[in-house]
This record gives C-alpha cells, sequence and structure tokens, in this order.
C-alpha cells in the first residue's frame, strides 16, 4: 500500500468550535499529541475560509512534528489547499472517488458509514483507508445519532481488511472494550477536549493499543 495504513491505529481526536476555540486549539491539539494522539481531524463548520485555512496549516505542521497525520473533516479542497495528509468525507459529502481524484493516490480519505457494514464493505471497495462507524455509545457531541453496537465492529473487524474506526461516546473509562470488539482507532472528541488534562487522558487511552 502507497498509503500509511500503520499510522491508523491509536487516538484519532477531532477538533470542536467549542471544546477547541480558535485561541486554545494550538494548546489543546499539542497536548493530545504529547498524549500519543496518531490522527488529528480539524473540523470546523463555519464560513470563516480565511481562518478555517490558516488554523489547517498550523495544525498539519504541528501533526508533522509529532509523527501524526491531519485529515480535514468534510473539506477536500481545504486539504488539498494545506497539504493536509487526507480527508474524512460522510455519506452526504463529495463522493469517495472525487476526493481521490482531487486529493492523490497517497492521501488518505476515510468514510463515515453510521451503523451500515453495507457502506462500510462499499468504501472498502471504492478505496477508502479506513472506515468511521458510530455512535458507539451516546455521544454528548451528536445525542441524537443512531446507534452502532460493538457488535457491529466486531462483525466488521471479521469482514474488513481496512482500519476500523470507532466514534460516539468515547472516553477513558469505555475505551477498552472497543478495542476489545474490534476498533483499529478510536475517534475522541470531549472523551479528551473536555477532560482537566488532555494529555493525560490521551495517554491513558492510547496505552490500550500498546498492551500484548
Amino acid at each position: 500500500m502507497n498509503r500509511p495504513h500503520h499510522a491508523l491505529r491509536g487516538v484519532y481526536a477531532i477538533t470542536d468550535e467549542r471544546l477547541t476555540p480558535g485561541a486554545q486549539l494550538v494548546e489543546r491539539v499539542s497536548a493530545v499529541l504529547r498524549g500519543g494522539a496518531r490522527v488529528i481531524q480539524y473540523r470546523d463548520k463555519s464560513a470563516d475560509c480565511g481562518r478555517r485555512r490558516d488554523e489547517a496549516r498550523q495544525l498539519k505542521d504541528l501533526c508533522e512534528a509529532h509523527g501524526a497525520l491531519l485529515l480535514i473533516n468534510d473539506d477536500v479542497e481545504l486539504a488539498r489547499a494545506v497539504g493536509a495528509h487526507g480527508a474524512h468525507i460522510g455519506q452526504e459529502d463529495e463522493g469517495l472517488a472525487e476526493a481521490r481524484a482531487l486529493l492523490g493516490k497517497r492521501a488518505v480519505i476515510g468514510v463515515t458509514c453510521h451503523d451500515s457494514l453495507t457502506l462500510a464493505l462499499a468504501a472498502e471497495d471504492g478505496g477508502a483507508d479506513y472506515v468511521a462507524f458510530g455512535a458507539v455509545f451516546t455521544s454528548p457531541t451528536k445525542p441524537q445519532a443512531r446507534r452502532a453496537p460493538l457488535a457491529l465492529i466486531t462483525e466488521a473487524r471479521r469482514r474488513l481488511r481496512v482500519p476500523i474506526c470507532a466514534i460516539g461516546g468515547i472516553e477513558a473509562d469505555n475505551a477498552a472494550q472497543v478495542v476489545a470488539a474490534g476498533a483499529d482507532m478510536l475517534a475522541v472528541i470531549s472523551g479528551v477536549f473536555a477532560q482537566a488534562d488532555p494529555e493525560a487522558t490521551t495517554r491513558r487511552i492510547q496505552a490500550l493499543f500498546t498492551r500484548d
């Protein structure tokens, strides 16, 4: 594989305009990177294109300094403009083939598959580098999101070759059961960024991936 699947394992931290506001963005992302986060997803839905571009560039440099990946949420054009390592797209966003054509074969592209193994299999066949299932638990960020049970993660691990990311309500106290179910990455938002010590919390979750 040309794309770095080996990096798609561990804590996958997603920024949030409320928990990582602009003035604190770099500081708080730096903390989770020091804690061992392997992937940062920059997610900002605002219309301030200039600010988003500047922040994404800062995060790209920061991630590279820590040997981590920066992915952009739902904005393939921004990912290309700042030279991010890839993008994460939803079912309602730009298609996988279009994203791959724009970002190139070495970009990391993940696809939201909600609670559907069918969508995940299609994403894998279409060239996705990883798939994401959720919400695994009740999510404080998206409380109305439909649930993706741990049994789905286990079945997906049996049938898929690409890495599996789990998202939704994951925190240090419940992360172990998601890893045991077969997840390669744990996407966390409030699970790290809403904690008093994001670095220590990230390190605690990341340690689950280094145990024998």
